[in-house]
């Protein structure tokens, strides 16, 4: 039977759920709250599309259209995410996403249609002229056991030697879901690096959103906060999201401790899969990742661009933020708290 493909409505959001934790290609940000934490968070408008054949949903599009003074206007799959794109049972269903991603790009007169895709994409789904990005993006992923003492094992000696010294030196952990802890390590942490820091209305909007599909583990040496990490829980999977250290954090390995606390309780809730994330090639994070046994796999980012348009490259390695980054590392944190909320709503 053809391919239906329709938008989103209140009606069908259960389907679309079912069929996101149905559906090995779909991931956590597949899921229909990521448009509602979107919107309310930052005013940006959903566009999330459906393909249906016989009254059964057969793949999946999220789309939001991030439109900003400073950064442009783009419909990205998904935005603020590290995946998205199309999740379909088909070729026929995914390609027919597709061809309607790139009418509405057309209908709305936004600059490009961005993909998120974790997997390569099939030349039948593909569509035409849809350029892929150059290698930048890699993704980390590892299965975990229900021993925990294998878990620590399977971490390179030198990386459990920093797991084992933070134990040492009495760090402990908490689990919780009030982001009053997090927020202010994480903006710490991210001016450091020359990022502008999303507003805590963003956090508190996720949690509220997902429930007991988040949590936030929190790393404290002395009951001071040194590290804390937002933690989404997806089907067999974990996924530590948003994270960071203080100062303080390198010295006593707090880092560290907070992924393997984050990995150990996981592993004790059932979860098998530990979703390290995405990192930039040949940065400090990928090493990170590296240096804890995880492989890496490209991701597979593609762009549908309007006439004379060129792929977006709002990413710290371009080298024209380079001046931006070296000034903001030198902000004043509550100067850099009020005004990186404004910025970043625009990266998508």
């Amino acid at each position: 039977m053809s391919v239906t493909i329709r938008r989103l409505e209140d009606g069908s959001r259960a389907a679309w759920d079912r069929f996101v934790e149905a559906t090995p290609a779909a991931t956590f940000f597949h899921r229909t709250g990521w448009a509602d934490a979107v919107q309310r968070a930052f005013g940006h408008t959903p566009h999330y599309i459906f393909a249906e054949r016989d009254g059964a949903v057969t793949g999946v599009l999220p789309l939001i259209r991030v439109r900003t003074r400073l950064f442009g206007d783009t419909l990205i799959s998904n935005a603020f995410c590290v995946y998205g794109g199309v999740a379909a049972v088909d070729d026929d269903s995914a390609a027919a996403l597709v061809a309607e991603a790139e009418a509405l790009r057309e209908s709305l007169g936004v600059s490009a249609v961005e993909l998120r895709d974790r997997e390569p994409v099939t030349e039948a789904a593909r569509g035409r002229g849809w350029i892929e990005r150059p290698d930048l993006y890699v993704t980390f992923r590892k299965p975990i056991d229900a021993d925990n003492e294998k878990n620590m094992k399977a971490i390179p000696r030198k990386q459990r030697a920093m797991v084992r010294k933070a134990i040492s030196l009495g760090l402990t952990s908490v689990v919780g879901t009030d982001a009053g802890a997090l927020y202010p390590v994480y903006a710490e942490s991210v001016r450091n690096l020359g990022t502008p820091v999303f507003s805590r209305r963003w956090f508190d909007t996720l949690m509220a959103v997902f429930g007991e599909d988040a949590d936030i583990v929190t790393i404290l040496n002395k009951d001071r906060p040194v590290a804390s990490v937002m933690n989404f829980y997806f089907r067999d999977e974990v996924l530590p999201y948003y994270g960071g250290g203080t100062s303080e954090a390198r010295a006593c390995a707090a880092n560290d401790f907070m992924y393997w606390e984050v990995m150990r309780r996981a592993a004790d809730r059932g979860y098998r899969v530990f979703d390290f994330g995405r990192s930039k090639i040949d940065t400090g994070a990928f090493a990170f990742k590296h240096n804890w046994g995880f492989p890496d796999a490209r991701l597979h980012y593609r762009f549908k661009l309007a006439p004379g348009q060129g792929i977006p490259d709002h990413n710290p390695a371009n080298p024209k933020y380079r001046l931006f980054i070296k000034g903001w590392k030198k902000l004043p944190l509550p100067v850099a708290n009020a005004v990186g909320p404004f910025i970043v709503r625009g990266l998508g």
